[in-house]
């Protein structure tokens, strides 16, 4: 991981993106459908990166369409999950192990920041201590 970046849960997925792949230009940025965007891709190849994300048909796209582009779709698409995979397996892992969502009492913009970093490092300690202990 090489950005992190905390912001409100009502805020979009893709909005968040927007202003992440404004400061790391020149990358391969893997994301889920959730930021399939022909507009943020173009953006973001402007700026040297690439934006590779799973296929995803479009509403009202003809099926002819979809049928003779579903075996490289296809492919493409489990290529970027496989790279996704231990990252969502990661997050995963720090959920279940830190409840890192729940901050139902936090009030404030360094209460959320001390609150997802203090579980983050709760999280660094645990994975120390499980690789120390076996």
């Amino acid at each position: 991981m090489e950005y992190l970046q905390v912001g409100p849960a009502s805020e979009h997925d893709l909005q968040a993106q927007r202003q992440i792949l404004q400061q790391i230009p020149d990358r391969a940025v893997f994301g889920d459908k959730a930021f399939v965007d022909q507009q943020l891709k173009d953006l973001y190849a402007q700026s040297g990166g690439e934006l590779l994300t799973p296929v995803k048909y479009k509403k009202g796209q003809p099926l002819q369409d979809k049928q003779r582009h579903k075996a490289a779709d296809d492919f493409f698409s489990r290529a970027v999950s496989k790279i996704r995979q231990p990252i969502e397996s990661f997050f995963n892992w720090l959920i279940e192990h830190t409840d890192i969502q729940r901050a139902a009492k936090v009030r404030s913009t360094k209460g959320l920041i001390v609150h997802v970093f203090g579980r983050i490092a709760a999280a660094l300690l645990l994975l120390t201590e499980l690789k120390f202990s076996s």
